[in-house]
């Protein structure tokens, strides 16, 4: 199974997987946010909401062969939580990134994020949860009927996805989200398409990206 029955995420923390528990990134997420580990969490590494979680890639996943995609497959098929995938993209990886990268994002529709180690990732999971926690301390705070057109727009991880590509701030992350709806659409996009929401120069940078 994917996880062993709904898990719920306390708000302001992270569930990990046990077999995390001494890892660098363990190590550099304990301070920074409230990290609880479990032991039936299946084929996720971390929850970040009761709807967001990761799953880990690492160098060593890669360059051993095809298990890391078979994992990903069964997650998307068994799963109706919302994936972000990690990867580490090092020196190494780089030659399997883009195979990768086709996987994820194109055939199974999940978030990728590539990093260059563990530390980074901690980064990255301490910004999501930052973005999380500000996500829904205004969902409370809000009229219900303008969060909901923002929430059609775009989900915290697919907004924060877009902003990694180079030269993409929340500005324009929101333009596009705006104008394609969502990862896939915009990872198809033509640069004719991307020019007239973001301008000749940043449409080239993100279909090259």
């Amino acid at each position: 199974p994917v996880t062993a029955g709904s898990i719920v995420v306390p708000y302001g923390h992270v569930i990990g997987n046990e077999k995390w528990r001494g890892s660098e990134i363990a190590q550099k997420l304990q301070g920074k946010i409230r990290l609880i580990f479990e032991d039936d969490l299946g084929l996720v590494d971390f929850h970040l909401s009761n709807r967001t979680c990761i799953l880990y890639i690492s160098e060593a996943d890669l360059v051993a062969g095809d298990e890391f995609k078979r994992r990903l497959v069964r997650f998307r098929n068994a799963s109706n939580l919302g994936g972000i995938v990690i990867v580490e993209k090092t020196q190494i990886s780089d030659q399997y990134f883009l195979a990768v990268q086709k996987l994820v994002v194109l055939e199974l529709g999940m978030v990728l994020l590539p990093v260059a180690n563990q530390g980074e990732a901690s980064q990255l999971i301490t910004q999501l949860v930052s973005f999380y926690v500000r996500e829904q301390s205004k969902d409370h705070n809000s009229n219900p009927f303008v969060r909901k057109q923002g929430s059609q727009l775009a989900e915290p991880s697919v907004f924060r996805t877009v902003q990694q590509i180079p030269g993409v701030g929340k500005t324009k992350a929101l333009l596009l989200l705006q104008q394609f709806g969502s990862i896939h659409r915009l990872c198809n996009a033509s640069v004719q398409e991307l020019e007239p929401v973001v301008g000749q120069t940043v449409a080239r940078q993100i279909h090259s990206f």
